[in-house]
């Protein structure tokens, strides 16, 4: 065998070891996979072509000299997910922890580069300990190469982060620019300062696992869109959510085989109570009306009152947003207008059309709500449906008080299609409070006043608790029976597939952050 070949089989040999047998044995007994069965459990058999395994770090300070290894911390490359090209990177903690340096960062800001010129999705598989310090500045460099790509490919290719071990310190702003973050219970975790720091600035006591798990972001900071109990369940989630995505915004999503047929789905009768303040479950809803077994639920276990996810509706995808009545009523506050916000900027950036279904009873009152900026919160939602120039369609199930029947994806925001169903309530606020402010005198003044708001809530109710009178305005397209829903959608979005819209020449418009 020529000397060269030999060189070059003993270093690939050497690069695919990672830091050795010895840490990727500890990597298991973690119950974690190590870089390289990541990316081959997440791409198709045999796909995976890896970029820069010879790349080496080039520190001599503080003995870095005596200790190098092929790869330098992460495996970068590209392949293919269900036949389609994907890039990914994938931090190896058995190097250095994972931590990253110049060369680590300049590997992963090739295959953005990459990414961004060909089209395709970018996978982050993030283990990592954090900044390499023996490099000092040059490794912060590193970062904000990487965050200054993540900014530019936003909304152009999809990102979606894995974190999959820890994730401190400035390496979590990568994922936060990202798309999605999906984190793994028990073995990652994500803060900008550690459990240590935070007992010295604030005298807090707090484990790793309170501060910033998996469990910690999926609930409390909505960091978070999705968790799963291992490595192997996370790459799948990967893989799934991929599924409902384009390769990017110059493309739309791939269809699945459909054979339209009778659509009309009679589960949906009697989903909504009679009784307009008895909770129901709006998932029932969604899952009459969509693809079989096809919601990918977002951000599940964060701000619940409201709902975000994808479905395929006649085998297209599509982006759910619904008010969910069994938590808090379905109202908007600060944490659910900015999921669903969020969530309609993605949808729109890449081509996936909105259905909203409404049942909401207006915004959150009270001093927590206003202190933390329900204003600007709302507006947020009101600012991302009111741009989103996709397909946008929406029913309203039951109540749509106040603003937020405005904010909820209204006609007056340029929602394409709006239907109601017979039990839709359309109306300023619940006839209930109206009649106390519109009637307050007559009914202070009458002999029995509990009879008399009875009388007058009952009027109020009849005149407004129903859709007709905004379908005779033209606010609502069509009042229409639950179980016709699922057909008329399929009909509808057919008929938006092609739908452009021109909006004005702007640089950006300045969303409410």
């Amino acid at each position: 065998m020529n000397k060269n070949i030999k060189k070059l089989n003993d270093r690939v040999a050497e690069a695919l070891l990672g830091g050795g047998q010895q840490r990727i044995d500890k990597q298991h007994k973690k119950k974690k996979l190590t870089a390289r069965e990541r990316i081959e459990y997440l791409l198709d058999e045999g796909s995976f072509e890896e970029m820069g395994i010879l790349v080496t770090h080039r520190t001599t300070d503080f003995g870095m000299d005596k200790e190098v290894y092929f790869g330098d911390g992460v495996v970068t490359g590209y392949g293919t997910v269900d036949g389609r090209l994907i890039y990914v990177y994938a931090q190896d903690f058995t190097v250095f922890g994972g931590a990253l340096s110049e060369t680590h960062a300049e590997k992963i800001c090739k295959i953005m580069d990459l990414a961004m010129n060909v089209g395709a999705p970018v996978i982050g598989l993030n283990d990592s300990g954090g900044a390499r310090i023996q490099e000092g500045v040059r490794s912060l460099g590193g970062y904000a190469d990487i965050f200054y790509r993540n900014v530019k490919a936003s909304g152009v290719i999809p990102q979606i982060s894995a974190i999959m071990g820890p994730c401190a310190g400035g390496a979590v702003y990568s994922p936060a620019i990202t798309d999605f973050t999906l984190m793994v219970e028990e073995t990652s975790y994500m803060f900008v300062t550690g459990p240590n720091v935070v007992k010295t600035v604030t005298n807090e006591e707090v484990t790793s696992e309170e501060l910033g798990g998996a469990s910690t972001h999926a609930i409390k900071s909505g960091v978070a869109h999705k968790t799963s109990t291992n490595d192997v369940e996370c790459l799948q989630d990967v893989k799934k959510l991929l599924s409902y995505l384009p390769q990017s915004n110059r493309e739309k999503a791939k269809d699945l085989p459909f054979e339209f047929g009778d659509e009309v789905r009679d589960v949906l009768e009697g989903l909504v109570p009679d009784n307009p303040n008895k909770p129901y479950d709006m998932h029932e809803v969604i899952h009459g009306l969509i693809d079989t077994d096809s919601f990918y639920e977002i951000h599940k276990d964060f701000a619940e009152n409201i709902i975000v996810g994808f479905a395929r509706l006649a085998g297209k995808s599509i982006g759910i947003v619904a008010n969910q009545p069994m938590f808090l009523a379905g109202v908007l506050d600060v944490n659910s207008s900015r999921k669903a916000a969020r969530f309609t900027r993605f949808c729109d950036c890449f081509n996936i059309p909105l259905l909203v279904l409404v049942d909401v009873p207006g915004f959150l009152p009270g001093t927590d709500q206003e202190w933390n900026g329900i204003i600007v919160n709302g507006a947020k939602l009101l600012y991302a449906l009111s741009e989103a120039t996709v397909p946008r369609v929406t029913v309203i199930t039951r109540k749509a008080y106040g603003g937020a029947y405005d904010v909820m994806n209204s006609k007056h925001i340029g929602a394409d299609f709006n239907y109601a169903w017979p039990t839709a309530e359309i109306a300023v606020m619940g006839a209930k409070g109206a009649s106390e402010i519109i009637f307050r005198k007559e009914i202070l003044e009458a002999e029995d006043p509990t009879q008399k708001l009875a009388e007058k809530e009952a009027a109020y109710a009849e005149k407004f608790a129903n859709p007709f009178r905004a379908a005779r305005r033209g606010f609502i397209d069509e009042i229409i029976a639950p179980k016709e829903t699922r057909r008329k959608l399929i009909k509808t979005f057919q008929m938006l597939e092609k739908k452009q819209v021109s909006m004005p020449f702007r640089k950006h418009g300045n969303i409410p952050l």
